[in-house]
């Protein structure tokens, strides 16, 4: 049975609500529109949107439960994902100047990267956990986690891509080589404060 129009209503605002507020993610997607511009955003974009749908897909398809039933799989991940965006924040506090301003080897962050990122990633989890649990029917479960799934992507992309955007509109007020080295360092703190969630509060399968 297909989810009826209102409780599909209901899912597309959950899904644009989580999807378009700060987070992980949109950090990184402000920080590439600065540093590279919306082209070559666009990989990094994409990822996040498939990584997120195909999390969705296997939460609802029992993996949540998998870390029900051993939840050290999922300590292991928490502290695994605090140590890429560890990594993740360093990477964007030393950037250098922005793409085309000089000839470097930067490269934002590509598609495969973007989506293994989602599952290290606490906002995604909760967020996927919470499409499955509140919007998903039981009856015809399998066919809706797949249209749950596809239409959080399909509302995520644009989502995600307006931080891009707005990243790319800031390019040109950020072309004096200090400001942007102040940019990226206020970027990386605020991923570095995403840790928080990630490692103090209690866990979404404890």
């Amino acid at each position: 049975m297909l989810a009826s129009l209102d409780l599909l209503s209901a899912f597309v605002l959950f899904a644009f609500v989580s999807s378009i507020t700060p987070g992980p993610n949109n950090t990184m997607l402000l920080a590439s529109g600065v540093n590279f511009g919306v082209r070559r955003s666009i990989p990094h974009a994409l990822g996040i949107s498939v990584g997120f749908m195909v999390m969705v897909l296997a939460v609802g398809l029992g993996l949540g439960e998998v870390f029900k039933l051993w939840p050290a799989l999922y300590t292991v991940l928490r502290y695994a994902g605090a140590a890429y965006l560890l990594y993740l924040a360093w990477k964007i506090a030393t950037s250098g100047p922005l793409a085309g301003d000089a000839k470097g080897t930067r490269k934002p962050l590509g598609f495969w990267g973007a989506a293994a990122f989602q599952w290290v990633n606490p906002k995604a989890w909760v967020m996927a956990v919470g499409a499955i649990t509140t919007y998903t029917p039981a009856q015809g479960y399998v066919f809706n986690v797949v249209v749950i799934a596809v239409v959080f992507a399909l509302v995520n992309l644009p989502s995600v891509g307006v931080w891009v955007m707005f990243g790319s509109a800031l390019r040109n007020l950020l072309r004096n080589p200090r400001a942007v080295v102040l940019f990226n360092v206020v970027m990386a703190v605020l991923l570095v404060i995403s840790l928080y969630p990630l490692l103090f509060v209690e866990s979404t399968f404890s």
